[in-house]
């Protein structure tokens, strides 16, 4: 697992493969964090976002056709 690296803030990512379209927009915006896994679904490479990540995460989160995927604070 990652740290998280955002000012003592951890942010966690929580991806919702029964809600996952397959689309691939998060793999092809932040293809170091996300995956799709044999069925075309969503699978998170981590699960915890570093302050360097935190924008393309961001970004997947609202290009995200199906609202699969949540930034949470921990």
């Amino acid at each position: 697992m990652e740290e998280g690296g955002t000012g003592g803030c951890r942010m966690k990512i929580v991806a919702d493969r029964a809600v996952c379209v397959g689309a691939g927009m998060c793999v092809m915006t932040a293809p170091e964090v996300f995956d799709q896994g044999d069925d075309g679904l969503v699978v998170t490479l981590i699960e915890e976002v570093a302050a360097g990540r935190l924008d393309a995460v961001r970004r997947s989160v609202a290009l995200c056709p199906s609202k699969a995927l949540r930034v949470l604070d921990d």
